[in-house]
């Protein structure tokens, strides 16, 4: 275990010197303006209509395409002057040292969705919005579209660090973020397509089966299933590669 956090802390020590830390308060911070000016009219509740529309914009739009960011960041020095040879060096099985990425780049997420707390509850305030502040479910929401990134987080993962380019694993994010505004409007297929699946964890349901908004086959078999089928292929690339 001490091996691991002194991995993870080497890890945190390499990213706190990129622009990447900025990209945390991005989403929060732009969802937050949107809060201000205006929500959703579909709840009777103002906090909630203000936060359905911080949610539609960042779990269609930038908790996906940042997610890619956040992979593409945490292997770059290692694709640089061949920083992978030099990090295969170390007496740290391959395998934990990919558990490693994982977890910074599923800790940075786990941030980033904190920040929504406080941007909510400023805007609610300086607006006076009535009633009280719907604690529970935004925590429920945010937690559930932390676990539905981690299919994502997976895959991207395992582009980018078997991608020696930073472009390239970035620009395929892209591509691929923007269908998942059209994918969340379709209950049918919106949930099996990777970059909408954020949003659809944010997004509450109601039904007595449901866990973190999803249902639990969604859970077990989209979210579980797919998440275990990236990961351990990206895992497999990575022990066997010759970087």
């Amino acid at each position: 275990m001490s091996v691991f956090m002194n991995t993870l802390r080497s890890e945190f020590l390499k990213i706190r010197k990129t622009n990447i830390t900025q990209l945390i308060i991005v989403s929060p911070l732009i969802c937050t303006i949107i809060a201000f000016s205006g929500g959703f009219a579909v709840s009777d509740n103002e906090w909630l209509n203000s936060y359905y529309a911080m949610v539609f914009t960042h779990g269609t739009l930038f908790l996906p395409m940042i997610t890619g960011i956040f992979a593409c960041y945490v292997c770059r020095y290692e694709h640089l002057d061949g920083g992978w040879k030099q990090m295969l060096t170390l007496p740290i099985p391959r395998y934990q040292l990919y558990i490693v990425k994982f977890t910074m780049i599923m800790l940075l997420i786990g941030l980033m969705q904190l920040l929504f707390l406080p941007g909510l509850f400023l805007a609610g305030t300086v607006k006076g919005m009535a009633g009280s502040f719907p604690l529970e479910l935004v925590l429920t929401s945010l937690l559930g579209g932390w676990i539905a990134t981690f299919p994502l987080v997976a895959l991207q993962l395992w582009v980018s660090t078997a991608w020696k380019s930073f472009a390239a694993p970035m620009a395929i994010n892209v591509i691929f973020t923007f269908p998942s505004i059209l994918a969340a409007n379709s209950e049918k297929f919106g949930p099996y397509y990777p970059w909408a699946q954020p949003f659809f964890g944010m997004i509450p349901m109601e039904g007595p089966e449901s866990m973190f908004f999803f249902s639990i086959q969604t859970l077990i078999f989209v979210i579980l299933g797919s998440f275990l089928v990236f990961f351990f292929g990206g895992l497999r690339m990575f022990v066997r590669r010759v970087y």
